[in-house]
């Protein structure tokens, strides 16, 4: 049995915004409201980046064509007695997908949890 802390990476689609920074804004909103009415709190967002292919800099997830942004977004949690690393990331996926039924959710980062981070809420499967 361990205890990890699980990133997972969600892209976001958000309608009528003009530019990155309300497309941002939207979509920290939505999902923060679709965690809330999940009581999923414990869930942190965070605003993902992205690196350009061509120098190579890191830049904000938020692309916005046509009124339509697409933002990507960093959401941790902290998943306690799984049984295995493929197991934490199940039971990760499976908390954050009910409350973002339809976003296609992947694993950015898997860490063991350091005896300083152990407090938290506990998730059984």
């Amino acid at each position: 049995m361990g205890d990890y802390v699980v990133v997972l990476e969600a892209p976001i689609i958000v309608r009528d915004v003009e530019t990155s920074e309300d497309a941002i804004n939207v979509a920290v909103s939505k999902v923060t409201k679709a965690l809330n009415k999940e009581k999923l709190d414990f869930v942190r967002v965070e605003l993902g980046y992205s690196q350009c292919p061509v120098c190579g800099a890191h830049f904000e997830s938020a692309f916005v064509v046509g009124n339509v942004g697409l933002v990507g977004m960093y959401l941790t949690l902290k998943v306690y007695n799984a049984q295995t690393v493929e197991h934490a990331v199940r039971i990760a996926k499976a908390v954050v997908g009910k409350a973002l039924k339809k976003v296609p959710l992947k694993v950015y980062e898997i860490r063991e949890l350091t005896e300083e981070e152990g407090n938290g809420i506990e998730l059984d499967e």
